[in-house]
């Protein structure tokens, strides 16, 4: 065992462990936290192994959230925190590559550990700090290898997207992956095919968004995995596309801009069907393209700013980055959005029926909408102050947009 430094997440968590302590069951922070933790990389979710069946861990604590009864998993909610627990397992086979179909509950973590699918992911630690490391997942962590607990082959028959949570890892933590175990993702790469495709987007967006995604992109081309994605399956020298000097893209509706932008014929509706992402996805990638399009032809400017939401910001710099070669726009994106004469078109001294009253021959039409457009570009332009007087003469005396 190896004994490490607690940082304040953990220190929160043994909360948890001294409970289920108490009522006489082992409990251990298992995975991606420890592996986290020893990389000295912020901690995200911890998740908790333990002996307890998950209908004792349901009586210990008072918030829990049953998710997955049948596998012993459980949301424990603490001091407004949430920590997935799981009863020590072993699992039976995977005819449906995703789930077991049987579990058999356990009372040691060896064997629990032994199931997972890397070994940098099969580490258990104590409340001590004290680390179980079976699989030598340690020494892949110093020196930087991704490989699988045991045979690859089943690892990764078990649930292939396995197969692109490797890619992912070696993105996100600059990790080689081994030959042996990059052998075997080659050879069962086929079966991603069957997989759900929101767990497939699920991960492809933790891939984009990593610190090292060249290596990630490398390792997509060198498997050849992204022949059995959504889209790509269907255009593969798409994957070209992307810029040598590849950066993070830290959001999908980012990374379906982005390939919009590299290859125009493929709609963005299409991306956002074949890969079934949400509406929020969508309009990200709407906005974001239309902000691209602009920058590209006009540079940054008042317009662009307006049309991006706040949050928006980094992923739209991120692109422009990848595409234009050009750093840091966020700061000055922030300035100018500080003087923007309007934020939204609610912000605008007149409405449709305004408009609509200054013409009243005129049936209503998408002409209103046209000419609260170019009322909205000549305000942001600082041609026009935001003045209902000044808005109305204007759009008497300028030839307004009809059908």
């Amino acid at each position: 065992m190896i004994t490490v430094l607690f940082t304040k997440p953990f220190i929160e968590a043994t909360e948890v462990l001294n409970q289920i302590e108490s009522h006489d069951y082992d409990a251990y922070f298992v995975g991606g936290c420890v592996r986290d933790l020893l990389l000295k990389r912020e901690i995200g979710d911890i998740d908790i192994a333990t002996s307890a069946p998950p209908s004792v861990t349901q009586q210990i604590f008072n918030k829990v959230i049953p998710v997955g009864l049948e596998h012993g998993t459980v949301i424990v909610r603490h001091r407004h925190q949430s920590y997935e627990v799981t009863t020590f397992r072993v699992d039976g086979s995977y005819s449906d590559q995703r789930h077991p179909d049987t579990v058999e509950f356990i009372q040691t973590i060896d064997q629990d550990l032994k199931r997972r699918d890397f070994t940098i992911n099969a580490l258990a630690m104590d409340k001590q700090g004290n680390v179980i490391d079976l699989f030598d997942g340690r020494s892949d962590i110093e020196n930087k290898i991704i490989q699988t607990v045991g045979n690859g082959f089943d690892r990764f028959t078990e649930d292939p997207l396995r197969i692109i949570r490797a890619l992912r890892f070696s993105s996100q933590l600059g990790f080689s992956i081994s030959s042996n175990t990059l052998k075997d993702m080659k050879f069962v790469k086929g079966e991603i095919e069957n997989i759900a495709v929101e767990r497939i987007t699920n991960e492809i967006s933790k891939l984009f968004a990593g610190d090292y995604i060249e290596t990630g992109i490398n390792y997509l081309i060198d498997t050849k995995v992204y022949q059995h994605l959504p889209i790509m399956n269907e255009y593969p020298n798409i994957i070209g596309l992307l810029p040598k000097n590849m950066r993070a893209v830290r959001s999908f509706g980012g990374v379906i801009a982005l390939f919009h932008f590299l290859d125009p014929t493929i709609s963005i509706k299409k991306w956002v069907i074949e890969w079934k992402c949400s509406n929020k996805v969508k309009n990200e990638a709407l906005i974001l393209n239309e902000a691209l399009l602009h920058f590209k032809n006009n540079g940054l400017d008042r317009w662009v700013v307006y049309l991006l939401p706040t949050e928006f910001y980094r992923v739209f710099s991120e692109l422009v980055n990848i595409l234009f070669e050009l750093e840091g726009l966020v700061d000055e994106m922030e300035d100018i959005d500080s003087n923007l004469p309007i934020k939204s078109k609610k912000d605008m001294a007149i409405t449709g029926d305004d408009v609509r009253e200054l013409f009243p021959q005129l049936k209503s039409g998408p002409w209103i909408h046209k000419t609260l457009t170019a009322v909205e570009h000549e305000i942001l332009s600082g041609n026009l102050k935001n003045n209902k007087i000044v808005l109305k003469d204007w759009i008497k005396w300028n030839p307004h947009v009809t059908d």
